[in-house]
């Protein structure tokens, strides 16, 4: 009982890891996706 109740939690650890670097992932996109717009709005201006 006890090994089922561990796999369990290590499961749901991995499953919650996996969520947060999803959700890191696409705030490194966001940030960089607004590097490239000021990059090509200042070259646009030059």
């Amino acid at each position: 009982m006890k090994k089922i109740l561990v796999a369990s939690m290590m499961v749901a650890f991995v499953l919650t890891g996996c969520n947060t670097f999803k959700g890191v992932g696409k705030d490194v996109s966001k940030a960089g996706d607004a590097v490239t717009n000021t990059a090509q709005k200042t070259q646009d201006k030059m």
